[in-house]
């Protein structure tokens, strides 16, 4: 595979989500704790939580909501979920907002893999759903900004993924041809799909295997598939 530079994806490929959104909404559920009371455990409510937002942020990969709209919706339906009142869901949604920009737990190897293809010679961007301050804020304390060139990021491109337009903006800011680049992703939706759609060559960063397929629409879109971010410097 020959390029010039990579789009990366942020969360569950260079940031783990799980705990990156536990720790969010620990911060959030801390601010509006007094407003009920519930016998649900902190693990209970976080399970709801995932669960709900996990639905939302994945019809949104189907074009069913934008990511904009589901940063409104998930606080909303969670709220409601677990009864508390309706004076909770602005609190808990800016509560969330904040602790989210703050954290930064590493997928193994993330670091080093930048600092080996930055060695290597290739351009990086960042490329992510989400609010652009809120993820320049976690790569930052994470250590990890330095090594990008650029950001891209769906509320400042103004396109989610995997809509076309949102890798033709990017090539269009950093004056790359869809030939010279390669997105890595976690998503077979979002990053791969959406990649190869707009023209680039995507690699499926596949971090849990057991729960996720590789299969896609039929006739097979051609991509590779890495298990470990160190691969990822072996095959480009």
């Amino acid at each position: 595979m020959l390029c010039k530079a990579v789009f990366i994806d942020i969360d569950d490929t260079l940031l783990d989500y799980i705990p990156c959104c536990r720790e969010a909404f620990d911060a959030a559920m801390e601010e509006i704790r007094g407003m009920h009371h519930t016998s649900l455990t902190e693990d209970e409510l976080f399970a709801i939580f995932f669960s709900i937002s996990g639905r939302l942020f994945s019809e949104a990969k189907h074009g069913l909501h934008t990511v904009a709209e589901v940063m409104e919706l998930y606080p909303k339906e969670f709220v409601a979920t677990i009864g508390y009142p309706d004076t909770a869901v602005e609190p808990f949604k800016q509560a969330f907002r904040a602790g989210w920009g703050n954290t930064h737990t590493l997928v193994p190897g993330a670091k080093e893999t930048l600092q080996a293809l930055r060695q290597k010679g290739y351009r990086l961007f960042a490329a992510s759903n989400s609010f652009g301050h809120l993820q320049r804020s976690r790569l930052e304390y994470a250590g990890l900004l330095q090594y990008f060139e650029d950001t891209y990021i769906s509320m400042d491109i103004g396109y989610d993924k995997p809509d076309i337009r949102f890798y033709e903006e990017a090539l269009r800011r950093c004056q790359l041809s869809p030939e010279e680049v390669v997105m890595v992703g976690d998503s077979l939706t979002t990053d791969v799909l959406g990649a190869i759609n707009a023209g680039l060559d995507a690699v499926f960063f596949n971090r849990r295997p057991q729960d996720q397929t590789s299969a896609l629409d039929s006739p097979q879109p051609q991509y590779k598939e890495i298990h470990s971010l160190e691969h990822l410097v072996n095959i480009l």
